[in-house]
């Protein structure tokens, strides 16, 4: 919470604005107090954001700072609640030794459901996908975010409507980055002008596949996915080939 209210500090009195990244592995249980203090911040005219994704686990390097003496009081989790993603085990004091000195990724099963069940309702909590996948190896939030938030969250557990998840995971990041990047007015909408990146899905079948053991199988009820007017994924096919996403910078000020 200190470090939180640093930021909106600093952010009062310079008037630079702040994104907080991933609020539920930020602040565990303090999470929902911290995204309090965000819209109140709001409030009092803060440009302040935060945003969340939809798992109960994190993911970071075994050699982080994180993890230095004390890890276990502070994450309020021991070596059973972390898992190597190179082979699926969950750790041992042992394990936790010989993988800190050889260095590598770990999964943090550390985030209370309940947490991030508030986070994902919030309607102005942004939906971040994030994550590192290589060779099939990772965060299953680089391939299952947005189904997992459209068939666990909206249509399973009616957490949030389906209009407002769709809101946190487009409109409401185009309009965050839209002040600096203005290529991001025509993102996040449909209509005439704006840029052709379309996803259509079945609501009433969509969900995530990925698994923290198989964290890259793509998601199920998504028919196509068009970036740019050209389709990537046709026909819930994807289309070797093609790449029409382009870089988004900011402009210098």
């Amino acid at each position: 919470m200190t470090g939180l209210q640093e930021i909106i500090a600093a952010s009062a009195i310079t008037g630079m604005p702040v994104h907080m990244v991933h609020v539920t592995s930020s602040g565990l249980r303090q999470a929902p107090r911290l995204i309090q203090t965000v819209m109140e911040a709001r409030a009092h005219g803060v440009d302040i954001s935060t945003e969340c994704y939809p798992y109960t686990a994190a993911m970071t390097g075994i050699q982080s700072a994180i993890f230095d003496e004390g890890w276990q009081q502070v994450l309020g989790i021991s070596y059973g609640d972390l898992q190597w993603i190179a082979t699926g085990e969950r750790l041992t004091a042992e394990t936790f030794a010989k993988y800190r000195r050889e260095g590598g990724i770990v999964i943090m099963h550390m985030i209370p459901e309940e947490v991030v069940r508030f986070a994902v309702g919030h309607p102005e909590v942004i939906i971040a996908s994030d994550g590192l996948l290589r060779d099939g190896k990772g965060h299953p939030r680089g391939a299952g975010t947005f189904a997992r938030v459209l068939g666990r969250y909206v249509r399973e557990q009616k957490v949030l409507t389906l209009e407002s998840a769709i809101r946190k995971m487009t409109l409401l990041p185009a309009q965050r980055l839209e002040k600096f990047a203005p290529v991001m007015k025509n993102k996040g909408r449909i209509r005439v002008g704006a840029d052709a990146d379309i996803t259509v899905f079945d609501a009433a079948h969509v969900m995530d596949r990925a698994t923290f053991e198989q964290p890259a199988l793509p998601s199920g009820g998504i028919a196509h996915v068009i970036v740019g007017g050209v389709p990537v994924l046709l026909n819930a096919a994807v289309q070797h080939g093609v790449h029409p996403g382009q870089g988004i910078r900011a402009g210098t000020r």
